[in-house]
């Protein structure tokens, strides 16, 4: 009995010693992601660190910043790829329960939304990266096709977003009957189509090519000019109006 209760003492300190290793809580203050974003501010913190903070915790071998450089490291370092991971595959992470996981995603979502809202501020559209803007944060990480609309006015100011249709991963269906029926309801004087790549290509396919003079040449029917489409792939883009292909 003596022995017994010798070797579940000694287990347990080894266990302290071990958890303390990878606890938050025994690093130096200026260390701990929480403290750091309090004293330095925000942009001290790496995504690892802002990550940490949401997961809160990490697990037995792991702390809350190792277990959000895994996480990283299987999103490819790209906070892009980070949001198009759902529930199942956070939970994957030892550590990350159900609960971790919709916070995480809560807040890419949240980032999204941020990003949409600062750039309809804007509200004019100069050139192609405003359209991309503004496509990108319903687009650009999507894991399927997608297709949407800027209304725009006389002066090139948004009117408003529609989404036109959902498709899988290799096309999504375009009718530029409901495109035109939005834009003539809405009044606008002009469009800019856009569409994701889900692969990150943003080459235009031949369908591509198909679909945007075909809308174009309907534009001009309806007096609804079409002033450009572009082809969303992660953070870049391709501008039929920029390259001179539409």
């Amino acid at each position: 009995m003596y022995y017994l209760l010798l070797f579940i003492r000694l287990r347990r300190k080894n266990m302290e010693k071990y958890e303390n290793h990878f606890s938050i809580k025994h690093w130096a203050e200026d260390d701990r992601p929480r403290e750091k974003l309090r004293l330095k501010g925000k942009i001290a913190l790496s995504d690892a660190e802002l990550l940490a903070i949401l997961l809160g915790s990490g697990n037995r071998t792991e702390s809350a910043v190792e277990l959000a450089k895994h996480i990283l490291k299987k999103a490819g370092d790209n906070l892009i790829e980070l949001s198009r991971l759902g529930i199942p595959d956070l939970m994957e992470f030892k550590g990350v329960g159900e609960a971790k996981a919709i916070t995480i995603i809560a807040a890419m979502e949240l980032g999204k939304r941020r990003n949409e809202a600062e750039v309809l501020v804007k509200e004019k559209i100069s050139n192609s990266r405003d359209a991309f803007e503004i496509f990108r944060s319903s687009m650009g990480d999507q894991p399927y096709e997608s297709f949407w609309i800027i209304l725009l006015n006389k002066a090139n100011k948004v009117l408003r977003k529609c989404s036109i249709s959902e498709g899988g991963v290799s096309g999504t269906v375009v009718d530029p009957k409901k495109i035109f029926k939005i834009a003539l309801d809405h009044h606008a004087s002009s469009i800019i189509l856009g569409h994701n790549h889900p692969s990150g290509n943003i080459n235009p396919s031949e369908a591509d090519q198909k679909i945007t003079k075909k809308i174009r040449d309907a534009g001009m029917m309806l007096d609804v000019a079409v002033l450009d489409h572009l082809i969303i792939g992660d953070d870049k883009y391709y501008s039929f109006a920029d390259e001179g292909t539409l």
